[in-house]
């Protein structure tokens, strides 16, 4: 086992020792359906990687219940419990989305009396009009384009174990907020919270987002490999959900393809790329678990936070 000054670096053969004769709790049907649209990743990918993660997980779940308990005890209190909430990070495209569904529903089969619940960050963006108002259009996905007080309000209410939390709902379909819909956190055991943005520092908040977090994970590959699975991933939604008239990009399907790839490749460059360079990349080693990524959304390394 590699070291560095934070981390213990683990290589995946050595990785998959840490827990031995598991079992993936899912079906390669179901596997196939909560991954991403490129994402390629097995059930041995779920037994030797993920498996091993969700009982790593466990160890910070109990420390952190203990925690609560005893501590609200020593404050004469009565004891309640507080949702565990896990932070999942990384760029557009690396598939920590994938990891999220993947890892809610281990969490779900090892924990079955837990509800365990998941959102995205991506309906706490401005709506459309409200980024065209401020001239930031350009800059969807950075950290400007976020309501942040909203999210944090919003991690503060389920922290607090208030009921029915309302989050905004996106849509990706026409790449903007959905008026007046929501969707509803109901005082979950485990919350999972991914997002780009959730573990940057906020600009003028005394509060960061990552303060409600009690394990959290970074999703990492090398910029050329993720700008390869993002323009892999714009072709395949172009012969598919960018078909819909409804959908936002699709004048694009229907238009000369070249054209499409060199505004998708503009936009990776010019928007996902210097996201990830300013303000995404210099947030992974804040993380208690980075995952890293190499050729075919392969797991090769993993690095443990040692504090």
């Amino acid at each position: 086992m590699k070291e560095s000054a934070t981390y213990h670096i683990i290589e995946r053969d050595e990785w998959q020792e840490f827990y031995q004769n598991s079992v993936a709790p899912l079906t390669k049907i179901e596997l196939e359906q909560l991954k991403g649209l490129n994402d390629r990743i097995s059930l041995t990918d779920v037994e030797e990687v993920y498996i091993p993660i969700a009982h790593l997980v466990d160890i910070y779940l109990k420390q952190y219940e203990d925690l609560q308990e005893n501590k609200l005890r020593f404050l004469k209190k009565n004891v309640e419990k507080k949702p565990f909430i896990i932070g999942i990070a990384g760029s557009v495209a690396v598939g920590k989305s994938t990891t999220a569904r993947l890892l809610q529903m281990i969490l779900s089969r090892v924990y079955k009396t837990k509800r365990v619940e998941l959102i995205t960050t991506d309906g706490f963006l401005y709506p459309n009009h409200e980024l065209e108002k401020r001239g930031i259009m350009d800059k969807k996905g950075f950290p400007e384009s976020y309501d942040m007080n909203r999210l944090i309000n919003f991690l503060g209410d389920v922290k607090n174990g208030v009921p029915h939390v309302g989050a905004p709902l996106y849509s990706h379909e026409i790449y903007d907020i959905i008026p007046e819909e929501f969707e509803y956190i109901d005082q979950p055991d485990i919350l999972i919270v991914e997002g780009i943005n959730v573990l940057q520092l906020p600009q003028n908040q005394q509060i960061y987002v990552s303060d409600f977090f009690d394990f959290s994970i970074f999703v990492d590959a090398e910029p050329d490999l993720i700008e390869q699975w993002y323009l892999e991933r714009f072709g395949l939604l172009l012969k598919t959900a960018f078909k819909d008239p409804t959908n936002y990009y699709y004048s694009y399907a229907i238009g000369n393809q070249e054209e499409a790839f060199t505004m998708a490749r503009d936009v990776w460059k010019r928007v996902n790329l210097t996201n990830l360079e300013e303000y995404i990349m210099p947030t992974r080693n804040r993380a208690d678990l980075i995952i890293h990524k190499t050729t075919n959304h392969k797991i090769d390394q993993l690095y443990l936070r040692k504090y």
